[in-house]
Parts: C-alpha cells; structure tokens; sequence
C-alpha cells in the first residue's frame, strides 16, 4: 500500500466516523458538546480530504488556528478524562473524539502551509513555470523594479538548491524597508511578490541585460 492510499483510506475512515457522530445525534444521543465536536470533525475532515487529494479547501489561514483549536480541546478533555466524573457515555465520547484528534492535528497543521503548489490559482502556476524557466536560462540572479507614484520596489530573486529566495527593497519618500524570505515552491513566490513587492514574473531581467 502506497501512502497516498493509505491518506485516502484514513481520510475515508474519518468520514465515516462523522457519519456515525451524525447519526447518533439525530438518534437523540450525545449533547450540546457533542454537537460542537461533529462541527469541529466535520470541518477537520474537509482539511484532511484536501491534503489527500493536494487540494486546495477555503483559506489556508483557516487550518493552522484549527489545528491549535483540536489541540486545546484535546487537552482540555484529557484533563476531564482524569480528574472529572463522567458518564460512561461522555466518557467514551471524550476518549474517542481525543485519539482521532491527535492524528488531525498533525495533518491540518501541514496542511494550513501557505508554501505548497495546492494553494496556488492556476495563473499562479502558470506564472510560476514561467520563473523556473527564466531561472534556468542562465547563472545568476533575476531582477525586478516597480514604480507606482511616490512608492518603488526592487526585488532579487534567485535559486539556491530547491529553494526560491526574494530579496525586497522598497521605498517610499526618505522611508526605506528592506526584507527577504525564503520559498520551496515557486508559485507561493509569485504570489509573495505580487502582493507585497508590486512585481510579476514579466517585469524581471537579468542584471545584464537590464
């Protein structure tokens, strides 16, 4: 088994846990909490079908505060677990819904990376095999100036190993900032630059042919 189905697998038991959850609520088991925990599992399930599937799902700020969420609740009900008296039903809810959190927290918390080609829009891609291509041509690194009224950016962008660094300047009146990050997929550099930089791939050149 490869790991790839063995993420589809693991993300299809989860479904049907959910499935279950639901079920037993509209049974009339469970409470208000449980309730709270099959909303919080059905959106963590979302989260992990997108990371089987390399998929991109709503926000990728969403997952990362999601996973710290499981997180704190799965403490929280460890310490109910040990020092609360619980049903035996809230006890076997509490227990339950902590063992398949641990795993989710991991996987959101990988999941919720800006840094990955699943977060990219297709222009993005586009863009960014456009900058390989450009990288690749020649030694050296590739160079990139926007001017918009008083503000102007100058940005570097070069290729070390598997990593994609940009060096940003950017000035506005006597003020000057200067800062630089690191990238390992070059379509989250696309979008880095032009968001925060006002440069696209077309506007870059090498210094010597600038």
């Amino acid at each position: 088994m490869n790991l790839q189905r063995a993420y589809r697998l693991l993300a299809l038991f989860y479904t049907v846990l959910l499935l279950v959850g639901a079920i037993a609520l509209l049974a009339g088991g469970g409470s208000a909490l449980s309730l709270v925990h099959l909303a919080l599992g059905a959106l963590a399930v979302v989260g992990l079908w997108g990371y089987t599937l390399n998929r991109g799902f709503m926000n990728p700020g969403l997952w990362r505060p999601l996973a710290a969420v499981l997180a704190v609740v799965a403490l929280i009900q460890l310490w109910a677990i040990f020092s609360l008296s619980l049903s035996g039903e809230m006890l076997t809810w509490m227990l339950a819904s902590t063992i398949f959190s641990l795993l989710l927290v991991v996987i959101l918390y990988r999941y919720g990376d800006r840094d990955q080609a699943h977060w990219a829009t297709p222009e993005e891609l586009e863009a960014a095999r456009r900058l390989e291509a450009m990288l690749e041509e020649g030694e050296g690194p590739l160079q990139a100036e926007s001017r918009d009224g008083e503000r102007e950016s100058r940005v570097t962008v070069v290729k070390t190993g598997d990593a994609y660094h940009a060096s940003v300047t950017r000035r506005r009146h006597a003020e000057r900032e200067a800062f630089e990050e690191r990238f390992r997929h070059p379509a989250t550099l696309v979008f880095f630059l032009e968001k925060f930089a006002g440069v696209s791939v077309g506007d870059f050149k090498r210094p010597d042919a600038a």
